[in-house]
């Protein structure tokens, strides 16, 4: 079937969840699963339904809500797996079953000990089995990569005859290399009579970090279909991940010429979704969606992306539904360039020759740091003599909490020369702890988001915290640092607060 349309299978109920520690309950399968589908995925494989009553019931429920994409099931080429997917997806708008059995020679010796002849025929007559109870059948070859070619060309054959409509490749163990991997699918384009019938699928896995490569490959060789995870989880060492699959088909149209059904801004969402449900964290460095993609310390980086940003950065983070954070880390590689912009973004605009001064002192701070926050921009300017009507700094902070005490904090604060103390409660310590800022502010901030994650290892890691908070109206992201999460949570608070009065240019 020619088209220049890809087709998005997404197995990240299914196979995702197969890897070690990534369960989910039925609350968030179905929480993703709407994700999925708002996210314009075509078919969702939601289970492996005769595994256990709860992939069941699982499967079920998704089959009960989704209405737009595909709701999917696996089964083994056993009559019992077949039943319990078509029962699981009956009340599916749109249902596949998806019918699995090894080909490889490996594997019908010492795993299921049959002959060719003998997999071929149970491979048909599941998918006969399957075809007369519904009309969307998809088969896999497992372990297709490292299967007898004319054996391969031969199953499928048979299976597209018997009923098949989509026939998945599978790398099962991520043994093939991305020309071996498009070879197989060029192979099966020219030596699969009817393979005209059917569509033709990838399902890769990243054990030698390839499974993206290959995947890529099988579609420039005639793939249409690709299965893939969010975040790239599954067994092992994971799947192909989706994102970046469709981003490179997105930002290499020119190469590719072809499209996905997916809206790519609700990718940074689901991915801290599904983050969050197995408990698995994104790593900085991951492609697409990791924290650091579209992140710049180096100065010449830095430089160019202020001047244009195509310079250094392909693809638009807010194409992917990520915030429009700082995206240019200050550090001992930032050039004056960087610095400047980022003073601008707090309302500091120095002359030439103090601006010179602040980035010698940044630079020397930044030596000594491994990422510069606002705060300590703010307090480089400040030692300068400049922003001390403006900026509030804490002095001191003393909190205390406890399983059958009220919380209660104590906060100091200096601004325009002078100190101020303030004390609150709250329902938790940095509840209290912005009450009392508040006091001394006088400015109302609504609490947007709060996140904090450890900088470096050990029991005495800096707490990197950050708010998103609403002030008159206007969003402000603020950031603070600190081994005492109480304190780092308050000078995060305050930086939004420095912030906006700051923009506001109130003295």
């Amino acid at each position: 079937m020619k088209t220049d349309k890809v087709l998005i299978f997404d197995t990240t109920l299914r196979d995702g969840e197969q890897a070690p520690g990534a369960t989910m309950s039925a609350e968030e399968k179905l929480e993703i699963a709407f994700s999925l589908e708002r996210l314009g995925v075509d078919i969702i494989e939601a289970g492996f339904p005769v595994s256990s009553k709860g992939d069941f019931d699982s499967v079920q429920n998704v089959a009960r809500h989704i209405k737009n994409s595909f709701v999917c099931g696996l089964a083994r080429c056993v009559i019992k797996d077949i039943d319990a997917v078509i029962e699981a997806v009956k009340l599916a708008r749109h249902k596949r079953i998806h019918i699995f059995l090894a080909t490889s020679k490996i594997h019908l010796q010492h795993k299921l000990k049959k002959s060719q002849d003998e997999i071929m025929a149970i491979a048909v007559e599941s998918v006969k089995y399957a075809r007369k109870r519904m009309d969307n059948i998809e088969f896999s070859p497992e372990d297709a990569s490292r299967t007898e070619k004319a054996f391969l060309y031969r199953i499928l054959e048979e299976v597209i005859k018997a009923g098949a409509s989509t026939v998945n490749i599978p790398d099962t163990v991520g043994y093939s290399t991305p020309e071996e991997y498009g070879a197989v699918i060029a192979g099966i384009c020219k030596n699969v009579p009817n393979i005209g019938k059917a569509v033709i699928s990838t399902h890769c896995h990243d054990d030698l970090g390839l499974a993206v490569a290959n995947s890529l490959s099988g579609v420039q060789n005639g793939a249409r279909q690709v299965e893939c995870t969010i975040n790239g989880i599954g067994e092992r060492a994971g799947n192909a991940s989706m994102e970046e699959i469709v981003m490179g088909l997105k930002t290499r149209s020119d190469f590719y010429h072809l499209s996905t059904n997916i809206k790519t801004k609700e990718f940074y969402r689901i991915s801290r979704m599904v983050s969050k449900a197995t408990g698995f964290i994104v790593p900085p460095n991951k492609a697409i969606i990791g924290a650091n993609a579209f992140r710049h310390e180096s100065g010449i980086h830095q430089d160019g992306i202020l001047k244009e940003r195509r310079t250094y950065e392909i693809m638009n983070p807010e194409d992917l539904g990520m915030p429009s954070g700082e995206g240019l880390v200050l550090g001992k590689h930032s050039g004056r360039h960087a610095f400047k912009d980022r003073l601008k973004s707090l309302g500091i605009e120095l002359p030439d020759e103090d601006l010179d001064k602040a980035f010698v002192r940044f630079k020397s701070l930044a030596d000594k740091k491994k990422e510069i926050y606002d705060e300590d921009l703010v307090a480089i300017v400040e030692d300068q003599g400049h922003l001390a009507r403006v900026a509030y700094t804490l002095v001191d902070l003393i909190s205390t909490s406890g399983t059958n005490i009220a919380p209660q904090v104590v906060v100091t604060i200096s601004h325009k020369g002078k100190k101020q103390t303030k004390e609150s409660s709250g329902d938790g310590p940095v509840d209290a702890c912005y009450k009392a800022i508040e006091s001394v502010t006088k400015l109302k901030a609504d609490l947007l988001d709060y996140s904090i994650k450890a900088v470096t290892q050990g029991k005495d890691a800096l707490g990197d915290v950050t708010v998103k908070v609403i002030i008159a109206g206007k969003t402000v992201i603020g950031r603070g640092a600190s081994t005492d999460i109480i304190e780092a949570s308050a000078k995060a608070y305050i930086n939004a607060i420095n912030k906006f009065v700051a923009q506001q240019n109130l003295k």
